[in-house]
């Protein structure tokens, strides 16, 4: 074991037994790292080093830094931290922001202290926020003084938060002011100590906190950024992910800082604000989930989004209908992918000459994947089954019995089930939980939805089984309608007409209920344990009726 530079030990004690632990696999040349390391160094600082200080590393439209100067916000957010808060390594310290500079800075300034970043999405109310600092035992918060009213109602709630700085309200900048804050040595740190305690969103219902070591950060850079993404220095990053959604800081913070390329980060990025942000600051590389890229394609006309390059979808299935839109209207090829808050980052996922419209793509060089049964016997190629990954980064649950459940005979097993053809693509069909069996047939939810995607009267929709005293369950739609049409009777015999005319009839929603909206979370997943809930609760209850 090598000697944690942690005085805290509060994460070392609380990861699963090492036999819970998934097998970690670094045979990549690129992944040899060293035992002691420190990410922030490894992103930041050596990249001033190597030469690079004058480049522009973090632009908002507040605010431009360079490499140099966000080295020097940095250097004076970790010494508040240690020199005014008393933090010491270990010590978990909550974020709170939308995306911006300072929340760039004090997440790299919590990591180059030593300690441990627990970001929170803006959207979370008191008691979502009051839990994650009551599981992970959080000390210490930085938030940005917009989101106060919240957060003191938190801190209320948590006794364990000792200490809360808000910057825009001065308090953190005057601290950051004071003589030889410029200058801090960073912490030596083992490549294996915990530096970020990242919670689920919540698809499938109480979040989890799961624990990534400083050489996990690096490890998503050199395998998908580097091998799959392959941007340069010359790169310009944008997108909609929340830097504390792991796919936001992956996506636009990590993997750009690493090429030494440079990042946009919008406080509110909608797909009008995102497609002026394209243009304006001739972004090349845009990560948002498919939900984004469907509305980005009713809005592109007098917009030149002609600097884009790449684009990356993750967070949910791409459906091939929105993949073979976007390449029509912009000749870019979406690199779909598919990752998990347990696994960092994205872990299949193909480059632009190996792709295959509609499937997630072969795994990410330094992952292995395949498909297993019920029993953790693999499958033979196009046969559904559970997806089971390991690689350089994998399940660590915070002190929860549901590692169990996701990690077995050393493989992350991520609750979604796929299938891989004899070429090795590994093609999504559903969660797991989203499978619908009805009538003795297995039904994908995310297939039915990727049909009424198709359909011009639907903006959005989510596709759930409904329980059903004959047939067991029932595929029920909940459907939210483009403007113009109504949701009638008529509109439903249409929809279901029109998916059995597409898929196999059995498939086809035999309820179907408009909506306003559909729930999410705070990254824009689709909730279907929600929708699944309330099919519940509308069969019952005419049952009961």
């Amino acid at each position: 074991m090598i000697a944690s530079a942690h005085v805290d030990t509060f994460a070392r004690d609380n990861l699963p037994p090492a036999a819970l632990q998934p097998e970690f696999l670094f045979d990549l040349p690129e992944l040899q790292y060293p035992d002691r390391m420190n990410a922030c160094v490894e992103l930041l600082d050596n990249a001033v080093a190597r030469g690079l200080g004058d480049r522009p590393c973090i632009v908002t439209p507040a605010e431009t830094l360079n490499y140099a100067q966000l080295l020097e916000r940095v250097n004076r957010i970790a010494s508040v931290l240690v020199n005014d808060l008393g933090m010491v390594p270990g010590n978990r310290v909550l974020l709170r922001s939308a995306n911006n500079a300072m929340m760039a800075a004090s997440y790299l300034a919590v990591l180059k202290a030593g300690g441990i970043a627990v970001a929170t999405m803006p959207l979370l109310r008191a008691k979502e926020i009051s839990y994650v600092i009551g599981k992970a035992k959080v000390a210490f918060a930085l938030c940005d003084s917009r989101l106060g009213e919240e957060m003191d109602k938190a801190k209320s709630l948590a006794p364990e938060l000792k200490q809360l700085v808000y910057w825009g309200s001065g308090d953190l900048e005057k601290r950051m002011a004071q003589p030889g804050y410029e200058n801090f040595s960073a912490c030596n740190t083992a490549a294996s100590d915990v530096c970020l305690i990242a919670f689920t969103s919540g698809t499938t219902g109480q979040p989890k906190g799961t624990m990534h070591f400083h050489r996990d950060l690096l490890s998503v850079c050199d395998t998908y950024g580097r091998h799959v993404l392959r941007a340069n220095a010359d790169d310009r990053f944008i997108g909609s992910p929340p830097l504390a959604f792991t796919f936001g800081t992956g996506g636009l913070l990590f993997f750009p800082m690493r090429a030494g390329a440079s990042t946009v980060l919008l406080e509110k990025a909608g797909p009008d604000e995102l497609l002026a942000a394209i243009e304006q600051h001739r972004a090349t590389v845009c990560f948002t989930a498919p939900t984004a890229y469907r509305a980005l394609l009713g809005k592109l006309d007098g917009r030149d989004i002609a600097s884009l390059r790449k684009c990356v979808s993750a967070g949910e299935a791409l459906p091939k209908a929105t993949w073979e839109a976007w390449h029509a209207a912009t000749g870019i090829s979406i690199l779909d992918g598919i990752g998990s808050t347990e696994m960092l980052h994205i872990f299949i996922g193909s480059p632009e000459e190996d792709l295959r419209p509609g499937a997630t793509g072969k795994p990410v060089p330094g992952y292995q994947a395949k498909i297993i049964d019920n029993d953790g016997n693999a499958l033979p190629p196009n046969v559904p089954g559970r997806l089971a990954v390991r690689g350089p980064t994998g399940c660590r649950y915070l002190a929860d019995e549901r590692q169990r459940k996701y990690v077995e005979d050393g493989w992350n097993i991520t609750g979604d089930t796929y299938l891989c053809d004899k070429e090795g693509y590994f093609w999504y069909q559903a969660r797991s939980d989203d499978m619908i069996v009805s009538a003795g047939y297995n039904i994908a939810g995310p297939e039915v939805e990727s049909v009424l995607l198709s359909h011009p009267a639907v903006a959005e929709c989510g596709v759930v089984g409904a329980p059903c005293p004959e047939r067991g369950q029932i595929v029920k739609a909940f459907i939210v309608l483009r403007p113009g049409f109504a949701g009638d009777a008529t509109m439903t015999k249409i929809l279901q007409e029109f998916v059995k005319a597409e898929v196999a009839p059995y498939k086809y929603p035999r309820a179907v209920e408009y909506v306003s909206s559909l729930p999410k979370t705070d990254t824009g997943k689709l909730q279907r344990f929600r929708l699944r809930e309330a099919a519940a609760a509308s069969a019952n209850a005419k049952l009961a009726s």
